[in-house]
Order: C-alpha cells, then sequence, then structure tokens
C-alpha cells in the first residue's frame, strides 16, 4: 500500500485548475458497528456551520459529491481575499449521533507537507539553516552505499529532487515491516531506523536531476529542524508556523487513538500491524501504517478553517514568512516546468496562470483524502474526506474541477467574515 493512488503527474492537468485528491467510497468496520442501531435507515445528510450568503453553491457541491459516493465524512472551507466566508462539516451517515464539525480533525496526509516547508523556510529567514546545507551531514547519514546522498541539499528535499525514486524502488516510507527484518529490530520501527536502512540503499537519481515525489525527503526535513532547533518537530511548527497565525487546533495524529472530535476513517484495505510482530490484520488506517513515523510528510491533524489560515502565510503580511521567503517557496526548481504545465517549488506545487499563479497541494493515505488549494484570484479553500479512491470506485479527482466551478459561478461574493468565530 503506497500513499499515492495517483501519479504526481496526474494532477493538474485539467484546464486551469489547482490540483486533485483522492478517496473511497467503502464504509468501515467502526462506521458500521457506530450505526447497528440504525442499520435499516438511509443516510441522511448534515451540513453544519455556516457558509455566507450567495454561497450554495458549494454545499450543493459537496452534497452531490459525497452522496455519489457514499462519503461519511467531509469539510470544506472557502476564503477570498483574506475573509473566511464558509465553513462546513458535511455528513452522510443512518447513524443519527454523527455530525462533522468545522472544528473536528481530519488526518491530512501529504499536506502536511506545505507546514513543514514552512517551518524549514522560516529557519533559513533566521539564518539558522541554508538552503544548501548537505543533509547527510546535517544528519550524520552514511554515504557509503552511494557517495551521491552527501551531495543532496536542503532545498532538493523541499524540491523532491533528493534522488529517491518511488516509482523504482519502493518508498521506505511504508516499508515497516521488511526494514524491521533486515535490521533485526522490533516493531514499531522509529525514524532513525528508516534513517539507517534508507542509507544502505544507492539514489536512483543523480541529486538535483529529477523530480519524484519523495515522502522520505520530507521525512528528513523534520529531523534536520528537531537538529538544528533542539526542539521537537511538532513543538518547532507550533510555535514558529502556527502560533502566529491563532492556530491551536492543528496536533499530530496518532495511528492507533483518536484526538477528541477526530472523524473515523474508512478503507476496504486491512493489512498486518506495523506496532508489533504478531502479524494480525487490522484496519489499514488503523494500524497497517505507523502515523506517528509520517510526522513531517503526512502526519498532521487539522480542520479546513484551520488550513486556509494556515495558507494565508503565503498571502503575505504575517510575521511567519517574509516576502523573500515566499519566493523561494514558489521559485521553480532547476529542472523547471513539467509537460503538464506545473513545477513542485518548496512545499506546493505551482502552475503559471494568466493574472499570476495557482498553488496547491494534496493528500491521500488510506482513510484520507485531502486538497488545500490558493488561488490566483485571492481565492482559497480547503476540502477533506475521510476516505480516499480505492477499488473500483469512481475517481475523487473530480472534487478539484467541482469546487472551480463553484467558485466560479458565484457572481457576487458575500462581504461577511467568519474567522472571529474560529480563532
Amino acid at each position: 500500500m503506497t500513499e499515492h493512488a495517483l501519479n504526481r503527474r496526474d494532477f493538474g492537468k485539467i484546464a486551469g485548475m489547482a490540483g486533485a485528491g483522492a478517496v473511497l467510497s467503502a464504509c468501515s468496520t467502526e462506521q458500521r458497528a457506530a450505526s447497528a442501531g440504525a442499520a435499516a435507515a438511509a443516510p441522511a445528510w448534515k451540513a453544519t456551520g455556516r457558509a455566507l450568503a450567495g454561497l450554495g453553491g458549494f454545499d450543493a457541491t459537496m452534497r452531490k459529491f459525497m452522496t455519489e459516493r457514499g462519503v461519511s465524512a467531509g469539510q470544506l472551507a472557502v476564503v477570498r481575499k483574506g475573509r473566511l466566508l464558509l465553513a462546513r462539516g458535511y455528513s452522510y451517515s443512518a447513524d443519527p449521533r454523527f455530525a462533522v464539525q468545522p472544528t473536528s480533525p481530519f488526518r491530512i496526509a501529504s499536506i502536511s507537507k506545505p507546514i513543514t516547508a514552512t517551518a524549514v523556510l522560516r529557519l533559513v529567514q533566521d539564518g539558522k539553516l541554508k538552503l544548501t546545507d548537505r543533509v547527510a551531514r546535517l544528519l550524520g547519514l552514511s554515504t557509503a552505499a552511494d557517495p551521491r546522498l552527501g551531495n543532496v541539499t536542503v532545498l532538493h528535499l523541499l524540491q523532491h529532487l533528493g534522488g529517491w525514486d518511488k516509482s523504482l524502488t519502493p518508498d521506505v516510507m511504508w516499508r515497516d515491516l521488511e526494514i524491521a527484518k533486515a535490521l533485526n529490530v522490533p516493531l514499531p520501527i522509529k525514524h532513525a531506523h528508516i534513517m539507517r536502512y534508507a542509507s544502505t540503499l544507492r539514489l536512483n537519481h543523480a541529486p538535483g536531476t529529477r523530480f519524484a515525489y519523495c515522502n522520505y525527503g520530507y521525512m528528513l526535513l523534520g529531523r534536520i529542524i528537531e537538529r538544528v532547533t533542539g526542539q521537537s518537530y511538532a513543538a518547532y511548527v507550533q510555535r514558529a508556523v502556527l502560533a502566529p497565525r491563532g492556530i491551536t487546533r492543528m496536533k499530530l495524529g496518532r495511528s492507533l487513538t483518536r484526538a477528541p472530535g477526530e472523524v473515523p476513517y474508512s478503507s476496504i484495505h486491512t493489512g498486518p500491524t506495523v506496532f508489533d510482530g504478531s502479524g494480525r490484520q487490522v484496519p489499514y488506517p488503523y494500524g497497517g501504517f505507523n502515523l506517528e513515523n509520517h510526522d513531517a510528510q503526512g502526519g498532521w491533524l487539522s480542520t479546513a478553517v484551520d488550513l486556509v489560515r494556515f495558507a494565508g502565510i503565503y498571502d503575505g503580511g504575517t510575521s511567519v514568512l517574509n516576502a523573500t521567503s515566499i519566493s523561494r517557496a514558489f521559485a521553480k526548481p532547476a529542472t523547471g516546468v513539467n509537460a503538464d504545465g506545473f513545477y513542485f517549488g518548496a512545499g506546493w506545487m505551482v502552475r503559471p496562470v494568466k493574472g499570476g499563479r495557482n498553488t496547491w497541494h494534496d493528500g491521500s493515505m488510506a482513510g484520507t483524502s485531502t486538497l488545500l488549494v490558493r488561488r490566483f484570484d485571492g481565492l482559497t479553500w480547503a476540502v477533506l474526506f475521510n476516505r480516499r479512491q480505492e477499488g473500483k470506485a469512481p475517481s475523487f479527482a473530480a472534487i478539484d474541477g467541482m469546487l472551480h466551478q463553484a467558485a466560479n459561478a458565484v457572481k457576487t461574493w458575500p462581504t461577511g467574515h467568519l474567522y472571529p468565530t474560529y480563532f
């Protein structure tokens, strides 16, 4: 099981759109058990939170998308020019007790990467780190298996140019059982084990020469943050990135327990637990992978309103990043723009468009599909689901185009502001 069901080159191909996510349409064992008393009832639609006048198209879009695919939990927040205009939780469940709130935490998977990149850029801004710093030297990684590892820089990690390619060598972030066996260590493995194992493998490409989306590289960035600051990864991010924006709900998720109010996750897949050597089959979102090890590349919990608040850092005018740092985030890599008209900057996918640029990131792991979009015209939205596309379920990449269409259909944008409700 890999994190991403779609190749990154598939994202952003639809004309004028930012990116895409993927979710699935199967009920989880947990949700079926919770709904046992209402098994004969048809699923009911609920929407909580607020949408200002004239934005009903977003509600209709979410309802159509979720009900057609049987998705039980969703969340959407929409910002225009710094004003929060919609903050909704959506539920489609036969259980009358189940209701997603705008403040219900979701796993956000790879939208964690822009958060990590922001923390790294802040360290560079403060003079505590350089984009040209060598990763192996910072972390004490062995280069014996491949001396080219010694040439990998912090910027290479940010832009997915480190030389690892999961299309050629399986992603080490999802190889817990193999790593434990190879190193003769007990489960659960730790970050140090993953780094030790990965350092025995040769790179697939010379650093800086080819884009290949790399979860491992962002895990390493988390360890660099810890090495440079002397703090835990989460503590530094919360202090330097989130707290200045008034974001207090975001935290790292856990594999086997849920935070208060956190939504349940659905997947048709099971797998052997990676938390002990029993081989016991578990629902994939609850022990089939070690979310704690994915912290800097895919481990955060958030709400949609917190994500659009975070994204506002890149509109400028905050104390988190200055204009130079924001420019670094969106700068073209050495490999340039790809054949589909976009590129990966430092933590963001970037598409130059007439009038500016669209920037975005998606996230996908078993039980999770997410998308955060910043549009050139001042619109930002975050959409979260508790499933991803699996099996023969229809592609959930459609949510990207549907939300763009809903936004384009708004003739007059409301002037209210909902941020004071949440921050």
